[in-house]
């Protein structure tokens, strides 16, 4: 009987419309062992597949409020509903009202990376042996 291959780390869909932020938060994510793919937008976002099959579903997304522009929330919601409603994560500046979503986690500017990759994972853990290499 041939080996199963193992579980494909989790999909982490970051949607960030500045480039710098979103390139180190996927590279600390891919770090830590998950598979991070970025956008810079929702229409971007939305052009990524449900599911890859070596890759597997989406089941986080982290959205950067900067990236939902004046009446784009029902892209948003279509995002969301496309993914199949997956654990979400919004960044958004002190003192903004958080857009429409079922966010788990809500986080507020000034934050690190590494604030924001512990959200991540306090909310999608890796599956046992599935971890980054260490630092």
């Amino acid at each position: 009987m041939a080996p199963t291959a193992p579980d494909p780390p989790p999909r982490v869909l970051l949607v960030m419309p500045d480039q710098w932020p979103r390139a180190l938060l996927r590279a600390e994510l891919r770090e830590r062992g998950y598979d991070a793919l970025g956008a810079p937008g929702l229409a971007a976002a939305l052009a990524y597949p449900v599911s890859v099959p070596e890759r597997g579903p989406v089941r986080l997304l982290l959205v950067d409020q900067t990236a939902v522009g004046p009446d784009e929330e029902p892209l948003l919601a279509r995002l969301v509903e496309r993914h199949g409603h997956p654990a979400g994560v919004l960044l958004t500046r002190s003192g903004q009202a958080p857009a429409v979503g079922g966010w788990r986690r809500v986080l507020r500017r000034p934050v690190t990376i590494a604030a924001l990759a512990d959200a991540v994972t306090s909310l999608l853990p890796l599956p046992p042996g599935a971890a980054g290499p260490d630092h």
